[in-house]
């Protein structure tokens, strides 16, 4: 049976298998250089990227296969193919896609119509990817996630979406702090609560980051003006002027606390220079570990295909 990874949820069952499976492919990188040999990886960006794109295309490189960058413009799928079609002839020709799209929608079709792996390089409802990433790189640094704060702070956005089921799933402590009119979907939240109650975290949206941040092992923020906002950005930067990640929010914080981004950080707006290169910051190693984490992705899919 084929698998996919649209949604987190869908690798609840191995999520813990694949944090651990990043770890060891970044200290052992010989024991899986032909893990994909002859694999081909079709890529599908409807949006710009730099992590994304070249994480996966050094990751299936380094696993003895093959990535091709596809854009829609390039595609008959810009011309009007239906995305159904182009997962049924995709699918005669490579051995996993990676799709980067603006809507879930289009994702869950190409999925739902694929004989191989799809894998969501991000859309506007998660950004699951990422989060392994992020998960990992937060296991390197405390060796255990159950029971840890995650503080999430700014947009309730795709990342925070998948970083609430995520943290959730490892039995974490996850806070959303956000404006009012910008607290995640309500459909995944409840989600994400219910999946805590099975795991012994928690779930929770405070609106003030001070309140949020009190004792946080983990914050982590986004730009406050994602891909597809533009427009609003003026309206958003001043919705989210006192959700900056600076000095002064990291001391409530723990003294071990660490910081993500998932990048690209527009430095002084949702995070000052100070905390992004400062002792706090897990940023750079967050980065590295895409790539880590989208070659455990690709091989426990494809594995189990």
């Amino acid at each position: 049976m084929v698998r996919h990874l649209v949604s987190i949820m869908d690798i609840e069952n191995c999520l813990d298998d694949i944090i651990d499976s990043g770890i060891d492919i970044k200290t052992n990188p010989a024991k899986y250089k032909n893990s994909m040999d002859s694999c081909s990886l079709g890529m599908i960006f409807e949006k710009s990227s730099t992590r994304t794109r070249v994480s996966f295309e050094v990751a299936m490189t380094q696993l003895g296969g093959h990535a091709l960058f596809l854009s829609p413009k390039d595609l008959q799928i810009g011309r009007g193919e239906t995305i159904a079609d182009t997962a049924r002839v995709l699918s005669r020709y490579l051995d996993c896609i990676m799709y980067r799209a603006f809507d879930y929608k289009n994702v869950e079709e190409l999925a739902l119509y694929s004989e191989i792996p799809v894998i969501n390089g991000l859309d506007n409802r998660e950004h699951p990817c990422q989060i392994v990433a992020d998960l990992m790189t937060i296991k390197e640094k405390f060796s255990d996630l159950k029971g840890l704060k995650m503080v999430y702070v700014g947009d309730g956005n795709n990342v925070c979406h998948s970083l609430l089921l995520g943290g959730a799933m490892q039995g974490m402590n996850v806070v959303a702090s956000c404006p009012e009119n910008y607290h995640p979907w309500k459909k995944i939240v409840d989600k994400a609560e219910s999946v805590a109650e099975q795991t012994g975290g928690s779930v929770k949206i405070i609106e003030d980051p001070f309140e949020a941040c009190k004792d946080a092992d983990v914050i982590y923020t986004d730009v406050w003006v994602s891909m597809g906002d533009e427009k609003e950005e003026e309206e958003r930067e001043s919705a989210f002027m006192k959700y900056q990640v600076n000095e002064k929010l990291i001391e409530v914080a723990s003294k071990e606390c660490i910081v993500l981004h998932c990048l690209p950080a527009h430095r002084g707006v949702e995070i000052t220079d100070g905390v992004i290169d400062g002792v706090h910051s897990a940023a750079w190693d967050q980065a590295e570990n895409r790539m880590h984490a989208q070659k455990a992705i690709i091989l426990e899919l494809y594995k189990n295909e």
